[in-house]
């Protein structure tokens, strides 16, 4: 992360962090203890995508690009939009809108 985010940055930059690993798991890992940090590497770039005024296929387009480039799975389209909305919806409670 490098810096110290706001309170209400920093409950949003949480809820991302665990619809990643809850609601996204490209890989199968959810409830696995030792494997919860398996997704924090993605973490800050998600953050950075919430905290802009994009839309729900900007951060979906980026989840699909990670499972299918960087992991080099089939992906699901479907599962990378349900998650960018809960992101954009957390963003919303947590933060409020973001700026232009």
């Amino acid at each position: 992360m490098g810096k110290k985010l706001p309170p209400d940055q920093l409950v949003l930059y949480k809820r991302i962090d665990e619809l990643l690993w809850s609601d996204w798991d490209p890989i199968g890992v959810y409830g696995v203890p030792e494997a919860r940090d398996e997704y924090h590497s993605y973490l800050p770039a998600v953050f950075a995508l919430a905290m802009r005024p994009g839309d729900v296929a900007e951060i979906a387009d980026y989840l699909h690009a990670i499972e299918t480039v960087n992991m080099g799975l089939g992906g699901s389209r479907e599962r990378c939009r349900l998650t960018a909305e809960k992101i954009c919806q957390a963003r919303h409670e947590f933060v409020g809108p973001v700026g232009n």
